[in-house]
């Protein structure tokens, strides 16, 4: 967790406290609730890319998948990074150039084969470390309590506030809802366990943010919001608590990186998987490991994480969230247009709200994710369109690939059946099973040499 960052981004409490208090309701919220539908309507691995195929077509499909994919090992990137970074503040060793370097293989590969190793060892990994990471947080603002002063949370200072690192730090905190939709294959029942697991998180994730933020800023001076960057809530524990506390919260804080990072391998190699499944990737991508999980996919993963993480925490973060962005906006257009154009498709869960009440939804999302973008550096936009353009001249060349037969795919052929399914035929044909290349209506998979 880094809310510290928009302490001093913001200028001080106030704008931080708001921000924990109105983004989730404006974005965390509707991206939930979107997520939760469309998840539970397609479960199936892939996830986004399926919501955006069947509305959109292959080509988006395709290029959501890969502004996701990157984007998401531009964040897994910085959870190595900030490991170190806490961990350097007791072990300085950590600041010498070699010993970082090797530091962050070695820790990449551990962690790669940790989430090789499967879901349910990653499961347990990240329950385990989420209960350890918010313990010291729980003491923390329990001991804060007798010295809270309530005007302290009013302290604001617009004259220091950075509104591009405020906005792109409550972005980043506060998003990333719809990743676990390219596990959802993986998942029993998910037309019920993701409701429940995707709201429950979205309250988790709010307390666990504003609950220690009052406590740290209320029982403190915040004359220097710059003080309050990555790492800082250890300081904050020292003055509480003292030294054991502020070792505890460095400890919890390192290892909630861990559980970070697994979840974001896991979300980002199983998406490759299922676009490999779907016949948009090379079948290799869809090979799984004798523990169920796409070794390839992982792989890729990994590799993508090493070459980021020479790069400064606050770049990765603005160019993941510009992509990011450009995925979410595909999305909210994917679920009001699959709304109007399939109102039959099944959906195990709804939003309760007929399509106008869809859009206006989506409004107040849309409109901080334009503005995150707007507020973007000319480098990022540079990044950004590179990327973009790599991900245009991919799909032709993956198409050639597969017209030439160059490579193996998953070949999805047409079967005998409707072009949307209806509540009746949903066991039998699913709209997650629709084709996204042109030309099929329905699909089985099967081997292509």
């Amino acid at each position: 967790m880094y809310p510290t960052d928009s302490v001093s981004a913001g200028g001080g409490p106030l704008l931080s406290l708001l921000g924990f208090l109105v983004f989730p309701l404006l974005w965390s919220l509707p991206e939930a609730l979107v997520t939760a539908e469309l998840a539970a309507s397609f479960p199936e691995n892939g996830g986004y890319v399926l919501w955006i195929s069947s509305a959109f077509g292959s080509f988006w499909g395709f290029q959501e998948g890969f502004w996701k994919w990157v984007s998401g090992t531009m964040d897994n990137a910085l959870y190595p990074v900030l490991f170190l970074d806490y961990v350097r503040q007791s072990l300085p060793v950590f600041d010498h150039p070699a010993a970082r370097t090797l530091a962050l293989l070695v820790l990449t590969a551990a962690l790669t084969f940790l989430n090789y190793r499967g879901l349910n060892i990653v499961g347990h990994s990240a329950v385990a470390l989420t209960a350890f990471s918010l313990s010291p947080f729980v003491v923390m603002s329990l001991l804060a309590i007798p010295r809270i002063r309530p005007r302290r949370w009013l302290a604001v200072n617009l004259q220091r506030a950075n509104f591009r690192g405020y906005f792109n730090s409550m972005f980043w905190n506060l998003n990333y809802w719809d990743k676990a939709s390219t596990l959802a294959g993986e998942v029993e029942d998910p037309s019920r366990s993701f409701p429940r697991a995707i709201f429950g998180a979205v309250i988790l994730v709010m307390a666990s943010y504003l609950i220690p933020l009052l406590a740290g800023t209320g029982a403190l001076d915040v004359s220097r919001s710059d003080e309050w960057t990555d790492g800082y809530f250890a300081q904050v524990g020292m003055v509480i608590g003292g030294a054991w506390l502020r070792w505890w919260i460095q400890a919890a804080a390192a290892m909630s990186n861990m559980g970070l990072f697994e979840a974001e391998m896991s979300s980002d190699s199983f998406q490759l998987l299922g676009m490999s499944e779907l016949g948009m990737l090379p079948a290799i991508f869809g090979k799984r490991s004798k523990y169920g999980t796409p070794t390839i996919s992982i792989m890729c993963s990994a590799t993508g994480v090493i070459i980021l993480s020479w790069m400064s925490f606050q770049e990765i973060v603005e160019f993941l969230n510009f992509l990011y962005s450009l995925g979410m906006l595909l999305e909210f257009a994917a679920f009001i247009k699959l709304r109007i154009k399939k109102p039959d498709l099944h959906r195990p869960y709804r939003i309760p709200v007929e399509t106008f009440g869809a859009v206006v939804i989506c409004i107040p999302p849309t409109f901080l994710l334009v503005l995150v973008m707007c507020l973007a550096s000319m480098r990022t936009f540079i990044v950004s369109g590179s990327v973009m353009l790599i991900g245009f001249l991919i799909y032709p060349a993956i198409e050639y690939m597969r017209n030439k037969k160059c490579v193996k795919f998953v070949n999805m052929l047409p079967e005998s059946c409707s072009d949307t399914p209806t509540v009746q035929n949903q066991e039998i044909v699913d709209e997650a099973s629709v084709s996204l290349l042109p030309g099929h209506s329905c699909v089985k998979k099967e081997p292509q040499d």
